[in-house]
């Protein structure tokens, strides 16, 4: 089916070509059939016979000339136009069409004291001019869009408010952590969230591995990328820019440079080489370890106790930011929801450990008898 597609468009261009073809020599004959009337006009040729054959020969070589270079300058530039606007992203052809419009502007501002000049200059200048600007401000356009994005995004965000408009990258590891769905959802991230090809393709690769973890993991991140897409106080962008750079860490941070925007990770290695580049970072461990509950010696807290510990008697337990609680004397209390009340709070390499024991109970209570032998 799909060669025949080919072969019915690639009959349908031939015909074209033809046609365009067919058109210029008309046009081409009659350009010429003119322009040896009128050189007959001023020059010496006789017979009128002879008149008749120079004017019948010029004509059949325009027609011939038309015949041979329509294509050239009508099909190919075309198409080369058509495979530049396909290859140039959305963005590209924005920022040109903008530049242009400044361009062109400029022109019509200057077109008028230029008109002024003596002779033949004034009437071409304000044409040559607004041809030049017109194209370097589609060049510079198109070469300093992002610039031009980061200076739309600031202005808006002057009129509606910074935090509104913030762009941020995301990274592969933060959407299949799952957690910046729910503090989305919470509202205290807003904005454009923008996830590069790159990453969707890396999910979409996850969620297509035969290794029933990784599947699991693009399952995940797919679900949580359709989660965000239907919360109103964020705006899901799907970024078709493919930059330079090594695997997607580094086409992340050459992403983020070019459009002036944070990343937000979980990965440790992207976090430190984007840092040392000068890319603002959100780790989102770090946002976890900035909310979690402080609890000092002394303060009574609640937590649900769910298996023994290492130690006879012992319980353990968790917040809800995942800090375990050790309660001395708790594992009767295993399955139920206990107020305790914190002894000590220790700082490890693995996290955070708080010590208590049942509220209520005293030191005594707490200590082991002795056994008399």
């Amino acid at each position: 089916m799909g060669a025949r597609a080919f072969a019915a468009s690639k009959g349908k261009g031939v015909i074209v070509v033809a046609f365009i073809r067919l058109v210029a020599a008309l046009i081409g004959f009659v350009f010429g059939f003119f322009l040896g009337a009128s050189l007959l006009q001023v020059t010496q040729v006789t017979p009128a016979n002879n008149q008749v054959l120079v004017v019948l020969l010029l004509a059949t070589a325009c027609a011939i000339l038309g015949w041979l270079g329509a294509p050239y300058v009508t099909v190919v530039p075309a198409a080369i136009v058509v495979e530049r606007i396909r290859a140039a992203s959305a963005g590209d052809l924005i920022g040109g069409a903008f530049g242009a419009a400044v361009g062109l502007m400029l022109a019509l501002f200057i077109a008028f004291p230029l008109s002024f000049l003596p002779g033949d200059i004034g009437r071409y200048a304000p044409l040559v001019t607004a041809v030049v600007l017109g194209v370097m401000g589609a060049t510079a356009g198109a070469v300093k869009r992002n610039e031009l994005g980061a200076f739309a995004q600031g202005v808006r965000g002057v009129r509606r408010g910074a935090a509104n408009d913030a762009r941020v990258l995301l990274d592969t590891s933060i959407i299949i952590d799952g957690r910046i769905s729910d503090v989305v959802r919470s509202g205290f991230v807003r904005g454009t969230l923008i996830i590069p090809k790159f990453v969707l393709a890396e999910l979409q690769y996850f969620n297509d591995s035969p290794d029933a973890s990784r599947r699991e993991r693009g399952r995940r991140g797919l679900e949580m990328l359709a989660k965000m897409q239907k919360e109103e106080t964020v705006k899901v962008e799907l970024s078709e820019e493919d930059p330079a750079g090594t695997g997607a860490d580094g086409k992340l941070i050459t992403l983020a440079r070019s459009l002036g925007v944070a990343i937000m990770t979980n990965d440790y290695g992207l976090n430190r080489v984007a840092e040392l580049q000068g890319i603002t970072v959100l780790n989102m461990n770090d946002l976890a370890k900035a909310v979690r509950q402080v609890v000092l010696p002394g303060e009574e807290i609640t937590v649900r106790v769910i298996q023994e510990g290492k130690e006879p008697g012992q319980a353990v337990g968790y917040l809800e930011d995942g800090t375990m609680v050790v309660v001395e004397n708790g594992a009767r209390h295993i399955g139920s929801e206990l107020p305790v009340t914190v002894m000590r709070v220790l700082q490890t390499v693995g996290g955070r450990m708080i010590f208590a024991h049942p509220k209520g109970e005293t030191t005594e209570a707490r200590r082991p008898r002795a056994i008399d032998r």
